[in-house]
């Protein structure tokens, strides 16, 4: 009679810690806007090859903001449903693939496909790896996860910007490898997201069901602040992002794209560091400090444009970039303090809107007016527009800071 062999067990797939998991989602939300400013060195090298307009250039740029803001508002909540996992694995092969698109590109209609592509895909991740860090942040702090999303945001997109030029300017295969290092970079997420506990516990069928936006009465004044302070720091994000590293390139006398480069991170970079400085000021606090120092830095930038002034011009980008950081969170954080619970999808879907409308729209305006007005000039246009916009939201935001409460004086026979 023989003797039946027993199977060892299979082990079970080990999983990241919680801790481990946070700093995970938080990197993926880094590394997908890390991608988003990749192709921005290229966006010179993709015109000497294939003949297109600023108009064109800046559709391209938009193209990736509309396939965001589609994601977000009609597949925001999929994560809720289906878990953080699986959306984060499909988002992120598709990522993956987005970069195959763009090292196989030999037309501007393989920048459109693979923008919009990577714009949908992008959607995808930052709501699944957003709603994962609150599920595994240690203390469950909506503020510290705000806090450390604008920080990684801004952080991944101007360092985007600037590897990509380095890649561009020192490397061979320019349009090649600095998505080869995309790719590479994308498969050790996918493999530890592979790994990372599931936080959603209910889950159930997808439903794309689109989120409507929508301001209930009592959200509507610090909506329109957050609104107002939303399109003219996005729209400064979006206009240096398009045509960013032309202006510096005319500035600087230079074709190198390390410059570009630098130019797109003298603003994201100190965007990044006030949102650490000043991230727990008071929102209203933050937003009229942040304003008035992204018109600031505005200002600059327009008097660096009509003086032909390269050191204005990155004073300009730092003091904006500090102000653009810190003006967006703290308006952000006031929005988000007024919006009761059972309207928060809403208002939040409402307020996508308005800020990938800010990122995209200006900058495809520029596109259509820098041809017969030429960069400059844009620039001097669209930078005086959108400090006056700044001091705009300035004035709001103090209106809404609290008042001290007055003592009101008793009458003597009390006092005695």
């Amino acid at each position: 009679m023989s003797t039946p062999v027993l199977k060892p067990p299979i082990a079970p797939r080990p999983t990241l810690s919680p801790g481990i998991a946070f700093g995970l989602v938080t990197a993926i939300i880094g590394l997908a806007l890390f991608a988003s400013g990749t192709p921005s060195p290229l966006y010179g090298t993709y015109r000497e090859l294939w003949g297109f307009s600023p108009l064109v250039l800046t559709l391209v740029y938009a193209t990736y903001a509309f396939g965001v803001l589609a994601a977000l508002v009609v597949a925001g909540r999929i994560s809720d449903e289906v878990g953080r996992r699986p959306v984060l694995l499909v988002s992120l092969t598709a990522l993956m693939g987005v970069t195959v698109l763009f090292m196989a590109a030999d037309s501007v209609v393989w920048l459109f496909v693979a923008r919009g592509l990577q714009g949908l895909a992008t959607g995808l991740a930052l709501g699944a790896a957003s709603a994962a860090m609150l599920d595994l942040h240690p203390r469950r702090d909506p503020a510290g996860v705000g806090l450390a999303n604008g920080v990684v945001s801004a952080s991944g997109l101007g360092l985007g910007v600037l590897v990509s030029a380095t890649f561009v300017e020192l490397l061979p295969a320019p349009r090649v490898l600095p998505y080869v290092a995309l790719f590479v970079l994308f498969a050790i997420a996918v493999a530890g997201v592979a790994r990372m506990p599931e936080p959603v516990a209910d889950r159930r069928r997808p439903r794309l069901t689109p989120q409507r936006p929508g301001v209930p009465a009592g959200v509507r004044r610090p909506f329109l602040l957050a609104s107002l302070a939303v399109v003219s720091s996005w729209s400064v994000a979006g206009l240096f992002l398009s045509l960013g590293p032309q202006l510096s390139a005319t500035l600087f006398d230079t074709s190198d794209h390390l410059v570009g480069g630098l130019s797109v991170f003298a603003l994201a970079g100190p965007a990044a560091a006030a949102q650490l400085l000043f991230g727990r000021s008071a929102p209203w606090a933050a937003a009229v400090g942040g304003s008035i120092a992204l018109a600031t830095g505005l200002l600059l930038i327009v008097l660096a444009a009509a003086t032909d002034s390269s050191a204005v011009f990155v004073a300009g980008a730092i003091v904006g970039g500090a102000g653009f950081g810190v003006a967006f969170l703290g308006a952000l954080r006031a929005l988000s303090a007024a919006i009761p619970s059972a309207h928060r999808a809403e208002v939040m879907s409402a307020f996508y809107v308005v800020a990938y409308a800010a990122l995209s729209l200006p900058a495809i305006a520029a596109g259509v007016v820098v041809t017969p007005l030429g960069l400059e000039p844009t620039f001097e246009l669209f930078g005086s527009v959108i400090a006056g916009l700044a001091l705009v939201v300035a004035a709001e935001a103090w209106r809404t800071r609290p008042r001290p409460l007055v003592a009101t004086a008793r009458p003597a026979y009390e006092a005695a």
